[in-house]
């Protein structure tokens, strides 16, 4: 059987954009956050990041942010009735 071609995920002109910020990231002059405040990349991974997002922004084919996923409550059975009492102390000031 004749394997079926797969759907490109990510355009090539958004992977010239990662490449260019890899090229930056070597050389030592990839920035991070606006205007450049953010400090210098210090990752690969944080290079592929600033490439992705800025292919986004130019409106190339690039796979949405994964979104942040809360963790499941599975902790329903925890005890909440736990009485909390203030003790009222007095400082005492000292005469001098």
């Amino acid at each position: 059987m004749a394997r079926k071609a797969k759907k490109r995920r990510y355009s090539r002109s958004s992977g010239s954009d990662v490449e260019s910020e890899m090229r930056r990231y070597k050389k030592g002059t990839a920035k991070s956050g606006r205007k450049g405040r953010g400090g210098r990349v210090k990752s690969r991974k944080q290079a592929i990041a600033i490439g992705l997002s800025k292919a986004r922004k130019k409106g190339k084919k690039v796979p949405k942010k994964a979104s942040k996923k809360k963790a499941s409550k599975k902790r329903t059975t925890k005890k909440t009735t736990k009485k909390t009492t203030k003790k009222s102390s007095k400082r005492k000031s000292s005469k001098r």
